[in-house]
């Protein structure tokens, strides 16, 4: 079954983080990407950029009109995300706990209901 973790966490303005603390973790990010390489259970991963940087389309009487920024203001923001392919439940929940992103904010774990292989969409399970 695959399972999206979608990593919020609260956004900070680029001036304001400690180098150290970025250095640290890209470094626990890599660390836990690689266990989940080794694995054998990483379909993809992205840490996206600031939502600052975020284009939200709506549709309103049949037209799409974009908007600068994110779908809610929260203090929690999308940051990223890992697509996994684990038998169950319990394991997805394992493999985010290990997430070094849960130090910063929350981890959401949602099954996939379907992908696309080879150009088609096919059931997740």
């Amino acid at each position: 079954m695959r399972y999206t973790l979608l990593l919020h966490y609260p956004e900070q303005d680029p001036e304001d983080l400690d180098e150290a603390a970025m250095a640290e973790a890209q470094q626990a990010m890599s660390r836990y990407a690689a266990a989940l390489h080794q694995a054998g259970i990483l379909r993809e991963a992205q840490i996206l950029q600031p939502s600052a940087n975020t284009t939200t389309l709506t549709l309103v009487s049949g037209i799409a009109h974009a908007q600068d920024g994110p779908l809610a203001g929260t203090t929690m923001a999308l940051g990223g995300l890992v697509v996994i392919e684990v038998p169950t439940l319990d394991a997805a929940l394992d493999w985010a706990r290990r997430s070094p992103s849960l130090a910063w904010g929350d981890v959401e774990v949602r099954p996939g209901a379907v992908h696309v292989a080879s150009g088609a969409w096919v059931p997740s399970s």
